[in-house]
């Protein structure tokens, strides 16, 4: 995280901690903003032309698309978490505060797939900073160059 930060409070300090990983691992990211309630993907129940949450805030939502290899998109929700896309390998419901260490596993080379014999499948799996794991499933069809090449 940035300067010792183990929190983030916002959409935008995710961002800005993105930024920062970004520039070390020297890849390109290309940022899309949606602010208001009108306009997040989870606020489905706002009324037509309402902006603003029942409390007066603006809920901010943000889509990153890293460039370079492995593919890797994340969209970071207002409601402190995120869904990162790794190679089309979609993992739900990240909490905002895991994604710096989810996206520096992927990066820095730690995140691996899994290959099972029986019943076959395969797994992504990113180390996760405190001895943890995600976890995720991927059909067979899924694998993509990157993905194959970092099998186990």
């Amino acid at each position: 995280m940035i300067g010792g930060m183990e929190h983030l409070p916002s959409t935008e300090a995710a961002v800005t901690a993105l930024r920062a990983l970004a520039e070390v691992h020297e890849r390109e990211m290309e940022v899309t903003h949606d602010i208001g309630a009108d306009r997040t993907s989870r606020r489905t129940a706002a009324g037509v032309g309402v902006t603003v949450d029942p409390d007066g805030s603006l809920p901010h939502e943000a889509h990153v698309e890293f460039g370079g290899l492995p593919r890797v998109r994340v969209r970071l929700y207002p409601d402190d978490d995120a869904l990162i896309d790794v190679e089309g390998v979609e993992c739900h419901d990240i909490p905002r505060d895991e994604v710096p260490g989810f996206l520096r596993s992927v990066f820095g080379g730690l995140a691996y797939v899994r290959a099972r014999r029986f019943p076959p499948g395969y797994f992504l799996i990113v180390p996760l900073p405190g001895d943890r794991a995600h976890k995720e499933f991927l059909p067979l069809i899924a694998l993509t160059p990157w993905l194959s090449a970092h099998v186990r």
